[in-house]
Parts: structure tokens; sequence; C-alpha cells
């Protein structure tokens, strides 16, 4: 009882809903956008963006558990906002919180997000430590902060914080981040499924509570332990792969459209759902820059105003951008630009919900 006691009282500070969803009561597979937020790392004190994005799927039926990586600088149209705005898809969370980065990613791939988990990157490594840490396969021996060797290592919380930050070193750039990441990630939700950790549970839900915010209620939690436990026997992984494209003096991923068709029919598949096919802001841009499209060594990328997409076409209020020999774009004083404006910081409590 005073397990189940202060079980409750954590997850209340994380969210006040106690109703179990109707898809997790029914043993359903279900989806969650996990938000690795930079806030409390490296210093920080401000919100942050949404460095790290994952949508993970779980299905009990299959007994499967789907991680998909995102690159926090693929070009996506925000959803929620005033006017139309196509930016760095980890913008989402800065601007409009949770609920707009789900929002976002829903409108992107065509896939139902039920759920978010906002994490503290700043507090990964209490995490880890709560639950006795974590064991990985290095793909290759670096040093950051911490020396890695290639190999199976065990690591402790400021260990795997290290090894899910490096970026620069890692020959495959953000995508080699995003695979350490996920790994990271499933070690983590196998330690967490087992419940083997329960001889430390006071340390965890202290841990969770200054270092998740969640719309999860109490009752689905405790469902997702107990009834959805066999789903994390197959945990696979895959992820978003984009262009390198320069937009307005910006490094940006850009994926294809039959990429991102590619994700939203493991992403729907996963979940048991029939294929769609994919027509939004991403796919009429892509469609509009034949010229990025033609080569992999064209990276000139135009953002076309909503008038522009609706009608198909590009006219002179769409002019056409140059690249300089120095890889960065230039637009004409008619070119298209986004509208999108750094927000001012919020001061807001990490418990808040968005």
């Amino acid at each position: 009882m005073r397990v189940s006691s202060q079980l409750k009282s954590a997850a209340d500070k994380i969210n006040k809903s106690e109703a179990t969803s109707k898809a997790i009561k029914n043993k359903k597979a279900f989806s969650i956008l996990l938000l690795g937020v930079d806030t409390g790392a490296e210093g920080r004190i401000d919100k942050g963006n949404s460095d790290t994005m994952i949508v993970a799927t779980v299905n009990p039926k299959k007994e499967q558990v789907k991680l998909v990586s995102i690159p926090r600088d693929t070009l996506a149209e925000l959803q929620g906002t005033k006017s139309f705005d196509m930016q760095k898809i980890n913008a989402a969370y800065n601007v409009g919180g949770s609920k707009m980065a789900k929002k976002t990613v829903e409108k992107m791939f065509d896939v139902p997000i039920d759920y978010y988990v906002t994490i503290n990157m700043g507090a990964l490594s209490k995490i880890v430590d709560a639950v006795g840490g974590v064991d990985v396969n290095v793909p290759f021996s670096f040093k950051y902060n911490t020396t890695f060797k290639k190999g199976k290592m065990h690591l402790t919380g400021k260990e795997a914080l290290d090894y899910s930050r490096m970026r620069y070193d890692d020959p495959e750039g953000d995508y080699g981040r995003q695979k350490r990441q996920r790994q990271v990630i499933t070690s983590l939700i196998k330690s967490a499924v087992s419940f083997k950790s329960l001889t430390n549970y006071e340390s965890i839900l202290k841990t969770l509570e200054d270092s998740v915010a969640t719309d999860l209620s109490f009752d689905d939690m405790v469902a997702i332990q107990s009834d959805y436990r066999t789903a994390a026997k197959s945990i696979t992984s895959d992820y978003l792969k984009g262009r390198n494209a320069t937009i307005d003096g910006s490094s940006y991923q850009v994926p294809t459209t039959s990429e991102i068709q590619r994700v939203s029919d493991v992403l729907r598949t996963s979940l048991g759902l029939e294929k769609t096919n994919i027509d939004n802001a991403e796919t009429k841009q892509n469609a509009l820059n034949t010229n990025f499209a033609a080569t992999e060594y064209q990276d000139e990328f135009t953002i076309y105003p909503e008038s522009v997409l609706k009608d198909g076409t590009t006219t002179s209020e769409a002019a056409s951008t140059t690249t300089t020999e120095d890889n960065t774009t230039q637009y004409s004083q008619s070119a298209p630009q986004s509208n999108w404006q750094q927000p001012q910081q919020e001061q807001s409590q990490w418990q808040s919900s968005y």
C-alpha cells in the first residue's frame, strides 16, 4: 500500500488525471512522442528546444515496441501557429510546448500521437542512475568527457548523458547520435518494464517527479507496466532520413516525399493501421523544389508561401534562390521567406503541461 500510495503521489505531480484511457484499458496499440529537451543540460535554464524527438509505438498484440527518431533540424510545418509557418521541427516545442510538437508530428506523418513524455535531458543521468545504469553496444571508440571503447559497456548516468550527446566526432553526425540515444532509451525501457529496480523506487519516483512531464494518467502508467510488459520483448528502431539543405543561411534536413511516406507506413503498420497517401505542406514543398530533388548535390531549397502551395505552381512571388560558392543560399528580394521569429523565452516551471 505504501508503494502504491507513493507512486500515485509522484504521478499526481506529473499529471493530475487518474482516468485510464480507452485504448490502454482495452490493451490496444498506442503511440507516444518522446521529447528530450535541453533545459537543465550544460547549464541551460530556459525552456529550450526538443533536441531529441522519438515516436514510440507500443503494440501488445504484436509484442513489439518501435522507436523512430526524427532529426531535430527536419523542415516541418508547425501546427497551431497563427499563420502558416515552416521551421525546424524542434522549434515546435519552443513555440507551443509538447502539444504543438504532438500536432506537428501527427500532421507530417498522418499518424495519431496518443501521448507525449517530455524528459529533461539535464536529468537523464539521474534517471539512468536510478534504474542501475544502462547497457549499450558502443559502435566505435571515442571520447566525449567520458572515454568510450568499442563493444559492450555498462554506463552510469553521467556516462549515458555523454554517450547520448556526442555528435561531431560521429561519422554519421546527428544520425549516429540518434542511434545512440535509441540504445539508451531501449535499455531504460527494458529496466523499467522488468521493474527489478523497484528496490530503489523512491529515488526513481523522485527523479521522474522533477524531470518528466506527460499527459499519461497514473492509471495509464500502472496499466502499461502490468499489461504491456510483453511488448518490450521486441524493441526495434528506425529513423527519418533527410537531405542537407540551406534555407536563409541555416542548415536543415529535408526528407524526400518517399521517405516521409516510408516512415508513415512504418508507424501506421506498427499501430495496426492501414497505410495512407501523404499529402501535406512538406510534400507540396518537395514537389515545387524540382531542382533540389533532381540531384543529391543540390542544397538549394525554397520555402514557398501557403498561397503557392494551394495553387500548386510557382509564380513571380516565389522567386528562385541561388547557392553561393561557400554553399550558403541567397534570396532575391521577392523570394519567400519563413515568417517565424524567435519567441520570447517563457519562465515556466518544469512540471507545467503544454
